[in-house]
């Protein structure tokens, strides 16, 4: 019952206020005014931190299922929290990624996905049945899900206009976060998802990425 409690509470904090980070923002300081950016350039930054700020959204919804999966698993109760502990230390960095990527959408002026709530339920819903079945499969869902998202903010630093340095910034940071994730669940026992799995994983984060870019 605890354990729903704090799903729920996850849900409503992620949702409905202002996330807080436990890390600095790690755009750069800069003495004086930020390099002005045209309409053009702070329209293709705010959807594409639009985009981000969705996939942490997500985050947040899997990772908090998964961790609720792994302490109601069958395993012993000390397996147990420690793979909920792994899940839970992992969505406390996306936390911070959560309100970077909202700082930054006030900044550009421009709005959250109106879909968010449809986001969260649809992830935690993908989390939740990953963590179901089993640990190595949860922890292989993270991998695959981490690479995924890696690979996608590698082509936002592509995309971003050059002298949008607080979102790169930002942007790389997540990258580096994200691939490190991956890492430590390999490290941890992760198993390998059958190439179909991670074919639908990719065709969904596409709809969503799609969709979120522009609503």
């Amino acid at each position: 019952m605890d354990a729903l409690f704090i799903a729920a509470d996850s849900a409503l904090r992620t949702l409905f206020s202002a996330p807080r980070a436990a890390r600095p923002s790690p755009r750069p300081l800069v003495h004086g005014k930020q390099p002005e950016l045209s309409e053009a350039e702070r329209r293709t930054s705010g959807a594409l931190m639009r985009v981000n700020h969705v996939g942490e959204v997500c985050a947040q919804a899997l990772y908090t299922a998964q961790a609720l999966a792994a302490r109601t698993g069958s395993r012993s109760k000390a397996e147990k929290e420690a793979l909920a502990r792994q899940l839970e230390a992992a969505g406390a960095e996306e936390t911070d990624h959560l309100a970077w990527t909202k700082q930054r959408l006030d900044e550009l002026g421009a709005h959250p996905s109106l879909l968010n709530p449809l986001w969260y339920a649809g992830a935690f819903g993908i989390g939740l049945l990953a963590g179901r079945l089993g640990a190595g499969v949860s922890l292989g869902f993270v991998v695959e899900t981490e690479r995924q998202v890696e690979a996608h903010l590698e082509s936002h630093m592509a995309r971003l206009p050059p002298n949008d340095a607080a979102s790169r910034a930002i942007v790389s940071q997540m990258k580096d976060d994200e691939a490190r994730h991956a890492n430590e669940a390999v490290k941890a026992g992760a198993a390998d998802l059958p190439l179909p799995v991670g074919v639908a994983m990719k065709a969904a984060a596409r709809v969503m990425t799609t969709v979120a870019h522009v609503v």
